[in-house]
């Protein structure tokens, strides 16, 4: 076994307990395998990489600490594991078991235990949150790959374009430079559209005046990037310069903050002040930021909602306060940032005064 399977396999409550992980992004990180259609099942003995025809020769390939056998019927392999090793029990993954599939396995493994645990997740979440240096580095090769998007966004963008265009230009960039995909939809939203904090690209033109925000980013060997930037085009009124100034100095506050052993509450507090003593605590409703890494959204959050979570050296989060003025603007400006002990190293070298496009 790796050492991700092996910490696993501690976890387990006994010796007649198994793990069956079904989750792509969950194999891809025990295992370094990036297909789906593909189970791991982890005993406390023995880790067995489940695949069909398609995969198989891949994962001979690239699986990390795993047996790999080729499956017709997952029930039917399993069934011959848990014999082999005398399992009772086999625990799923409760975020990511739909109960049609949790139904069908019970219906053929009979004589067995099968259960979505809840536990099985928050061990794969304490796992995931705490980057080793090789993960920090992916995560940076990811974040490169956006910022130089960025940097050719702004010198494509045109008033007249719409926002689709600008997304479409920008996904096709950071493909073309290297990503193995992006890291979710991007969001381009401009104007009036600018305060729908996840608004979808539409063929609004880009005009005069207009804030655009954009939040986007990049996929390496499984692992995300995520920035925000909000930059205006032609020129910007004195509210949009007070809104964007008080987005960014909310900003630098919960970067000024961030440490070791912080409340992931008090991480979001720190922006949050700032926002509501210039009057716009009702305008930025969502959290701080969240952890980045073989998923776009993971553990730790910086939310008010996060009760006694507390930062970890290793963690990667992001910083993205807002402000969003329905049917008129919105500004959200974000960064990635890498937890260490006495403060926080940030990830993300794009700069963020405004910028405005000529």
């Amino acid at each position: 076994m790796n050492t991700r399977l092996e910490r696993l396999s501690r976890l387990l409550p006994a010796d007649d307990t198994a793990a069956l992980i079904t989750a792509k992004h969950h194999i891809q990180y025990l295992t370094g395998f990036p297909s789906g259609d593909s189970y791991l099942l982890i005993t406390r003995e023995k880790c067995y990489f489940l695949t069909d025809f398609r995969y198989i020769e891949m994962a001979r390939q690239t699986v990390n600490g795993a047996e790999c056998r080729m499956i017709t019927r997952l029930s039917e392999a399993i069934g011959e594991i848990a014999a082999h090793h005398g399992l009772r029990q086999i625990l799923l993954e409760a975020a990511e078991t739909t109960v049609a599939f949790l139904e069908r396995l019970r219906g053929s493994l009979n004589g067995m235990a099968v259960d979505a645990s809840s536990d099985l997740d928050a061990w794969l979440c304490d796992m995931r949150a705490v980057k080793n240096e090789y993960e920090v580095g992916k995560i940076l090769q990811a974040q490169a790959l956006a910022e130089e998007g960025f940097d050719h966004i702004v010198q494509y963008i045109r008033e007249g374009m719409t926002e689709r265009e600008i997304a479409l230009e920008l996904e096709f960039y950071i493909r073309k430079r290297g990503a193995e995909r992006v890291a979710f939809d991007f969001i381009v939203v401009s104007g009036a559209n600018s305060s729908l904090p996840h608004g979808i690209p539409t063929n609004k033109p880009i005009e005069r005046g207009d804030f655009i925000t954009m939040d986007f980013g990049a996929v390496v060997d499984g692992y995300h990037s995520d920035m925000t930037r909000t930059v205006a085009v032609g020129a910007v009124s004195e509210e949009q310069r007070h809104v964007y100034d008080t987005v960014l100095k909310a900003q630098t506050e919960a970067l000024s903050v961030l440490k070791a052993g912080l409340l992931c509450a008090e991480g979001d507090a720190a922006a949050r002040r700032v926002i509501e003593a210039a009057g716009y605590g009702d305008c930025f409703g969502h959290a701080t930021g969240h952890g980045v890494g073989v998923q776009i959204h993971e553990e730790p959050r910086l939310s008010a909602a996060a009760g006694e979570q507390r930062l970890q050296v290793g963690n990667v989060v992001t910083v993205e306060p807002g402000i969003y003025l329905e049917g008129r603007f919105g500004v959200r400006i974000e960064d990635m940032v890498l937890i260490q002990q006495n403060g926080c190293r940030n990830l993300t070298k794009s700069p963020k005064e405004l910028l405005l496009i000529k």
